[in-house]
């Protein structure tokens, strides 16, 4: 046969078991998130974030971010309780390759080169928690900002597990016109060397 037909049946095979794969993994954290309502109170929260950093004076700041209290403390429970639920999974289906594109079976024939997903959703739990107590101690407008960039990078590790790191950071950057490197500088120290430990091995 042909060596470029070979190849080309190779590629194709190659895609359409890739985009299998990425087909259970949508199908795994949406029945997962299913019975929470995290994806409409993280976009309550950034809208509200945005507009509370657009005000002018502190006291209309504060007057809006007191609105959002509750969202936050809803967001931050059933986030919680997202993550116990998920950490229950087998390892073997919440390994998520470091490659920037998707291949098939990276996980399993470079797991070194792999991280937990379970873990990752940990990490951005507790980023979560410490944001809404205000552990570092921000001022309104600083933690409005830490807050939205740990929220969207929580969303950019969903987006990951589904697809590959560059097809999270590409609809991340057409999302929000964030790129992801700014909201891993953006989020609290604690989560970002947490996260880069995991994600890049560091």
């Amino acid at each position: 046969m042909d060596p470029f037909v070979l190849m080309m049946l190779a590629a194709t095979g190659g895609w359409l078991l890739n985009a299998q794969q990425q087909r259970r993994r949508v199908a795994l954290l949406a029945q997962h998130l299913a019975p929470y309502q995290i994806e409409r109170l993280m976009q309550d929260l950034t809208q509200g974030y945005l507009r509370a950093m657009g005000e002018a004076t502190a006291e209309r700041r504060r007057q809006v971010l007191d609105t959002l209290a509750g969202a936050e403390e809803q967001l931050g429970s059933q986030f919680e309780r997202f993550v116990a639920d998920f950490s229950r999974l087998p390892q073997q289906q919440t390994r998520v390759s470091r490659l920037a594109i998707g291949v098939p079976f990276a996980t399993q024939l470079l797991p070194a080169a792999s991280f937990d997903m379970r873990a990752l959703l940990s990490v951005h739990a507790r980023g979560i928690a410490r944001a809404t107590r205000n552990e570092d101690t921000l001022d309104a407008r600083e933690r409005a900002f830490v807050m939205t960039a740990e929220l969207l990078l929580m969303q950019h590790s969903c987006h990951w597990f589904c697809k590959s790191r560059t097809v999270a950071s590409a609809r991340v950057l057409a999302r929000h016109r964030t790129p992801h490197a700014q909201l891993v500088q953006s989020v609290s120290p604690a989560t970002r060397a947490a996260y880069l430990a995991l994600t890049q091995g560091r």
